[in-house]
Protein backbone atom coordinates (compact mmCIF):
# COMPACT_ATOMS: atom_id res chain seq x y z
CA UNK A 1 0.00 0.00 0.00
CA UNK A 2 1.55 3.30 -1.08
CA UNK A 3 1.43 5.98 1.57
CA UNK A 4 1.83 9.61 0.64
CA UNK A 5 4.07 11.41 3.08
CA UNK A 6 3.19 15.04 3.54
CA UNK A 7 5.12 17.54 5.58
CA UNK A 8 2.94 19.04 8.28
CA UNK A 9 3.40 22.34 10.03
CA UNK A 10 2.52 23.05 13.63
CA UNK A 11 0.05 25.74 12.53
CA UNK A 12 -2.06 22.92 11.02
CA UNK A 13 -2.38 21.20 14.40
CA UNK A 14 -5.33 21.63 16.73
CA UNK A 15 -4.25 21.19 20.37
CA UNK A 16 -7.81 21.83 21.55
CA UNK A 17 -9.00 18.76 19.62
CA UNK A 18 -6.26 16.72 21.30
CA UNK A 19 -7.41 17.93 24.71
CA UNK A 20 -11.06 17.13 23.84
CA UNK A 21 -10.00 13.62 22.75
CA UNK A 22 -8.04 13.07 25.96
CA UNK A 23 -11.23 13.64 27.96
CA UNK A 24 -13.12 10.88 26.10
CA UNK A 25 -13.65 7.56 27.93
CA UNK A 26 -10.75 5.17 27.29
CA UNK A 27 -8.54 7.88 25.79
CA UNK A 28 -7.24 9.46 28.97
CA UNK A 29 -3.76 7.89 28.87
CA UNK A 30 -2.53 8.39 25.29
CA UNK A 31 -0.18 11.16 26.50
CA UNK A 32 1.70 8.49 28.46
CA UNK A 33 2.68 6.69 25.22
CA UNK A 34 6.43 6.02 25.11
CA UNK A 35 6.38 5.56 21.32
CA UNK A 36 8.07 2.18 21.88
CA UNK A 37 6.24 0.47 19.01
CA UNK A 38 5.00 -2.49 21.06
CA UNK A 39 1.44 -1.82 19.88
CA UNK A 40 2.49 -1.86 16.25
CA UNK A 41 4.50 -5.05 16.77
CA UNK A 42 1.59 -6.79 18.52
CA UNK A 43 -1.04 -5.75 15.95
CA UNK A 44 -1.77 -8.59 13.52
CA UNK A 45 -3.02 -6.12 10.91
CA UNK A 46 -0.34 -3.42 11.12
CA UNK A 47 1.26 -4.64 7.89
CA UNK A 48 -1.92 -3.60 6.05
CA UNK A 49 -2.26 -0.21 7.72
CA UNK A 50 -1.20 3.08 6.17
CA UNK A 51 -0.05 4.32 9.61
CA UNK A 52 0.99 2.09 12.49
CA UNK A 53 -0.95 2.47 15.75
CA UNK A 54 2.13 4.20 17.20
CA UNK A 55 2.04 6.80 14.44
CA UNK A 56 -1.70 7.38 14.92
CA UNK A 57 -1.04 8.11 18.59
CA UNK A 58 1.75 10.52 17.60
CA UNK A 59 -0.59 12.32 15.17
CA UNK A 60 -3.30 12.53 17.84
CA UNK A 61 -0.90 13.87 20.48
CA UNK A 62 0.31 16.59 18.14
CA UNK A 63 -3.23 17.57 17.09
CA UNK A 64 -3.08 16.51 13.44
CA UNK A 65 -6.66 15.32 13.46
CA UNK A 66 -7.16 15.37 9.68
CA UNK A 67 -4.42 12.79 9.19
CA UNK A 68 -5.53 10.70 12.16
CA UNK A 69 -9.20 10.67 11.16
CA UNK A 70 -8.73 10.12 7.43
CA UNK A 71 -6.27 7.22 7.69
CA UNK A 72 -7.32 3.63 7.02
CA UNK A 73 -5.64 2.37 10.18
CA UNK A 74 -8.55 3.19 12.48
CA UNK A 75 -10.89 1.23 10.20
CA UNK A 76 -8.62 -1.80 9.94
CA UNK A 77 -8.40 -2.25 13.71
CA UNK A 78 -9.80 -5.72 14.43
CA UNK A 79 -10.54 -4.92 18.10
CA UNK A 80 -8.41 -7.87 19.21
CA UNK A 81 -6.90 -5.76 22.04
CA UNK A 82 -3.41 -7.21 21.43
CA UNK A 83 -2.03 -3.66 21.41
CA UNK A 84 -3.63 -2.78 24.74
CA UNK A 85 -2.60 -6.07 26.37
CA UNK A 86 1.06 -5.62 25.39
CA UNK A 87 1.29 -1.85 26.00
CA UNK A 88 3.80 -1.22 28.82
CA UNK A 89 1.89 1.93 29.82
CA UNK A 90 -1.57 0.30 29.81
CA UNK A 91 -2.94 2.60 27.10
CA UNK A 92 -6.34 1.49 25.84
CA UNK A 93 -5.45 1.84 22.17
CA UNK A 94 -8.50 -0.04 20.91
CA UNK A 95 -10.77 2.39 22.77
CA UNK A 96 -8.85 5.26 21.18
CA UNK A 97 -9.40 3.71 17.73
CA UNK A 98 -13.15 3.45 18.38
CA UNK A 99 -13.30 7.08 19.46
CA UNK A 100 -11.40 8.11 16.33
CA UNK A 101 -13.86 6.13 14.18
CA UNK A 102 -16.83 7.90 15.75
CA UNK A 103 -15.15 11.27 15.29
CA UNK A 104 -14.29 10.49 11.65
CA UNK A 105 -17.92 9.59 10.95
CA UNK A 106 -19.14 12.71 12.74
CA UNK A 107 -16.77 14.95 10.73
CA UNK A 108 -17.31 12.95 7.52
CA UNK A 109 -13.57 12.57 6.90
CA UNK A 110 -13.30 8.80 6.64
CA UNK A 111 -11.61 7.35 3.53
CA UNK A 112 -13.95 7.24 0.55
CA UNK A 113 -14.77 3.83 -0.89
CA UNK A 114 -13.95 2.03 2.34
CA UNK A 115 -17.02 -0.02 3.34
CA UNK A 116 -16.32 -0.16 7.09
CA UNK A 117 -17.51 3.39 7.94
CA UNK A 118 -20.67 2.80 5.91
CA UNK A 119 -21.20 -0.51 7.71
CA UNK A 120 -20.83 1.22 11.10
CA UNK A 121 -23.33 3.93 10.18
CA UNK A 122 -25.90 1.53 8.74
CA UNK A 123 -25.57 -0.82 11.72
CA UNK A 124 -26.16 2.10 14.09
CA UNK A 125 -29.21 3.28 12.14
CA UNK A 126 -30.69 -0.20 11.98
CA UNK A 127 -30.24 -0.89 15.70
CA UNK A 128 -31.49 2.58 16.60
CA UNK A 129 -34.63 2.08 14.51
CA UNK A 130 -35.51 -1.51 15.39
CA UNK A 131 -33.25 -2.56 18.25
CA UNK A 132 -31.97 -5.44 16.15
CA UNK A 133 -29.67 -6.03 13.23
CA UNK A 134 -30.69 -7.84 10.04
CA UNK A 135 -27.55 -9.11 8.29
CA UNK A 136 -29.16 -9.30 4.85
CA UNK A 137 -30.41 -5.72 4.87
CA UNK A 138 -27.25 -4.45 6.52
CA UNK A 139 -24.99 -5.94 3.83
CA UNK A 140 -27.35 -4.75 1.10
CA UNK A 141 -27.33 -1.14 2.35
CA UNK A 142 -23.58 -1.18 2.91
CA UNK A 143 -22.92 -2.48 -0.61
CA UNK A 144 -25.32 -0.05 -2.27
CA UNK A 145 -23.67 2.90 -0.55
CA UNK A 146 -20.01 1.86 -0.86
CA UNK A 147 -19.54 -0.68 -3.67
CA UNK A 148 -22.62 -1.90 -5.61
CA UNK A 149 -20.46 -4.42 -7.49
CA UNK A 150 -19.96 -6.21 -4.18
CA UNK A 151 -23.52 -7.49 -4.53
CA UNK A 152 -22.51 -9.37 -7.67
CA UNK A 153 -19.53 -10.88 -5.88
CA UNK A 154 -21.65 -11.83 -2.85
CA UNK A 155 -24.67 -13.16 -4.76
CA UNK A 156 -23.55 -16.79 -4.88
CA UNK A 157 -22.65 -16.92 -1.18
CA UNK A 158 -25.84 -15.12 -0.25
CA UNK A 159 -27.97 -17.54 -2.24
CA UNK A 160 -26.30 -20.52 -0.57
CA UNK A 161 -26.85 -19.01 2.87
CA UNK A 162 -30.50 -18.28 2.09
CA UNK A 163 -31.11 -21.84 0.84
CA UNK A 164 -29.40 -23.33 3.90
CA UNK A 165 -31.53 -21.20 6.24
CA UNK A 166 -28.47 -19.36 7.58
CA UNK A 167 -29.54 -15.95 6.26
CA UNK A 168 -32.94 -14.37 6.69
CA UNK A 169 -34.51 -11.49 4.80
CA UNK A 170 -36.86 -10.81 7.71
CA UNK A 171 -36.48 -7.76 9.87
CA UNK A 172 -37.21 -8.06 13.57
CA UNK A 173 -37.96 -5.39 16.09
CA UNK A 174 -37.65 -5.41 19.86
CA UNK A 175 -40.53 -4.51 22.10
CA UNK A 176 -40.45 -0.92 23.31
CA UNK A 177 -38.09 0.24 20.55
CA UNK A 178 -39.17 3.80 21.37
CA UNK A 179 -37.38 3.53 24.74
CA UNK A 180 -34.21 2.47 22.95
CA UNK A 181 -34.48 5.48 20.62
CA UNK A 182 -34.86 7.71 23.70
CA UNK A 183 -31.65 6.23 25.14
CA UNK A 184 -29.82 6.84 21.84
CA UNK A 185 -31.01 10.45 21.79
CA UNK A 186 -29.88 10.97 25.40
CA UNK A 187 -26.45 9.51 24.59
CA UNK A 188 -26.09 11.84 21.60
CA UNK A 189 -26.91 14.83 23.76
CA UNK A 190 -24.35 13.71 26.34
CA UNK A 191 -26.74 13.16 29.22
Amino acid sequence: MAVTRTLRYQREADPEWTEWLRRQPGCEAFWECLQCGTCSGACPLSIYMDFTPRRVIALVREGFYRDALSCQTIWLCASCYACAVHCPRGIRITDLMYTLKREAIRRKVHPKGLPTPVLAQEFYRMVQRRGRNSEFWLVLRMALKSDPWALVRLARSGWRLLRAGRLSMRTEQIRQADQLRTMFAAAREGR
